[in-house]
């Protein structure tokens, strides 16, 4: 017996194939699998709980797999993955990752499907184990849920390396079987619908300037053009709109400002009134005048975190064809000091004609915001929705665990609940009182200040409150993404780096209104 699990335990720890020699099988093609495996449940038996691709596997193995697992350490706990070698033909690596219980379901205390979650972390678990050994073609289990698999599969994997000369293996994942192909296909949209916003937002501000945003967006819709109407607004555009809160933020700057308009008609009724998506769209900030420490200032190149997930998702909703008409609005500049940028106490008029006594320089958002959200009034959206990394005070009281939504409509907040659950990127509503109103209300030199009367206490909600001085729609709903604009260690299957989220929760949230009216 001792000689067997000595045996069993080399063919688990080393690359070496005991069944097939490496020349069968090129280094360069060789094809991972991805199996998940259940825990056990209280008072069961040691029987492994697979899964029904990993049970076919093993049976095909004559229950080889199993033997493995059983003797080569404890049983898999969740997120946990084990490698084996050389015990199929066809995939000389096999990662074994562990799911958790079974039918774990919707959790009422996390707020979100627990099954889900579980699935996408064992998958990328897996999937990145099999890259770091250079396996350029990965099969994964369903798990029970494709999608879920999917997104996974696509989010573990994204890395931005563009602009290293030494890069990850590009991995390639697709389904083990045919259990479902939609599923599958639904999951790998909805992750590269993140991993885009990920990719605007981590890259250099030299690299993504307001016009090259614009651009890269304008190219993403290329493929759905029948679908889809592109405007980017100019300067001077910007100027005949009298929308002079966003020109007072990007004046300070040498980068033109664009204003970025994307109209997509899903719905076969094109009278259908669409759904407003607003995203905030400063591709660096500085903070102006009132200007920013220097430590960690290089991440505010993702501080158009706000306009990536919402042209992301419009990009996505295209992809999916999703039956809704969507209007996206990104305001996109630079926040930057110089001898015509804003100054402290400057004041200014927006769109709908509110004068802004601009008391901090780097509360600029809101400022572009404002302009946006009046115009985007003038669709007579059925909803709307802006998203911003607004404040730090949002990451002061949420952290990365969930978005925070400030809206005005017990029905919206349903919505975007009931999407967020599904993709277990969280959001968490936040108080709109009209306490908070009067504290940017209360202005010395115009109708309205930029910054709360009290200055730091209650910030994210003191900017929600400005915002809604420029709103008129009964479902308004603002979501705060400055908490979950980056990843250190807190999404297992996301990287550290910026997070692009909450892309999939808006994706979720436009097909919830998409199909259900």
């Amino acid at each position: 017996m001792l000689l067997v699990r000595r045996t069993v335990k080399a063919a688990v720890r080393t690359n070496t194939c005991r069944c097939f020699s490496v020349a069968q099988t090129h280094l360069s093609d060789r094809k991972g699998l991805v199996l998940g495996v259940f825990e056990q449940q209280e008072g069961e038996d040691d029987s492994l709980h697979l899964t029904e691709a990993a049970a076919g596997f093993d049976k095909s193995l004559s229950g080889r797999l199993s033997e493995l697992l059983k003797i080569s350490g404890p049983a898999l706990k969740k997120g946990k993955s084990r490698m084996f070698y050389g015990i199929h033909k066809d995939f000389p690596c096999v990662a074994v990752v562990g799911l958790g219980k079974n039918k774990a379901g919707v959790c009422g205390a996390e707020n979100w499907d627990t099954s889900k979650e579980n699935i996408r972390q064992a998958v990328s678990a897996g999937c990145r184990l099999l890259q770091d050994l250079e396996v350029k073609h990965v099969e994964v289990d369903s798990c029970g849920d494709a999608q879920s698999a999917a997104e996974g599969a696509v989010l573990g994997l994204f890395q931005y390396d563009q602009l290293k000369s030494k890069k990850k293996t590009k991995v390639t994942a697709q389904l083990h079987g045919s259990a479902d192909m939609v599923g599958w296909e639904k999951g790998v949209m909805y992750a590269e619908g993140q991993n885009l916003a990920r990719l605007l937002m981590e890259a250099p501000a030299n690299h993504i300037t307001p016009t090259a945003f614009a651009n890269t967006i304008e190219e993403k819709l290329a493929p759905h053009a029948e679908r889809v109407t592109i405007n980017k607004r100019s300067q001077a555009w910007i100027a005949e709109q009298q929308m002079g809160a966003f020109l007072s933020v990007s004046k300070g700057s040498e980068e033109p400002p664009v204003f970025l308009e994307l109209h997509y008609n899903g719905s076969p009724d094109s009278k259908q009134p669409p759904l407003l998506l607003v995203g905030k769209g400063i591709t660096f900030d500085s903070g102006g005048i009132s200007l920013k420490p220097s430590q960690s200032m290089d991440a505010m190149r993702a501080d158009m975190g706000g306009a990536a997930t919402v042209c992301a998702s419009i990009v996505m909703a295209a992809a999916l064809k999703l039956p809704v008409n969507i209007i996206g609005l990104a305001p996109l500049c630079e926040n930057m000091p110089s001898g015509k940028a804003t100054k402290p106490g400057d004041v200014v008029t927006a769109r709908n004609g509110k004068t802004i006594q601009v008391d901090n320089t780097d509360a600029e958002g809101r400022l572009i915001l404002a302009d946006a959200l009046c115009y985007g009034h003038t669709f007579n959206p059925r909803a709307i929705v802006n998203v911003a990394t607004l404040t730090g005070a949002m990451d002061v009281a949420l952290g990365s665990a969930a978005t925070g939504v400030f809206t005005n409509s017990d029905w919206l907040w349903e919505q975007l609940h009931k999407a967020s659950v599904v993709t277990g990127d969280r959001v968490w509503r936040m108080p709109l009182f009209q306490h908070y109103t009067r504290q940017v209300t209360d202005s010395q030199l115009a109708d309205l200040n930029n910054i709360g009367k009290y200055s730091r206490s209650g910030g994210a909600c003191t900017a929600a409150a400005f915002l809604r001085e420029f709103v008129s729609a009964p479902h308004w709903a603002h979501l705060d993404i400055a908490g979950v604009m980056s990843n250190k260690d807190e999404i297992p299957y996301l990287r550290k780096g910026m997070s692009g989220r909450p892309t999939r929760t808006l994706v979720e949230f436009a097909a919830g209104l998409a199909h259900n009216g």
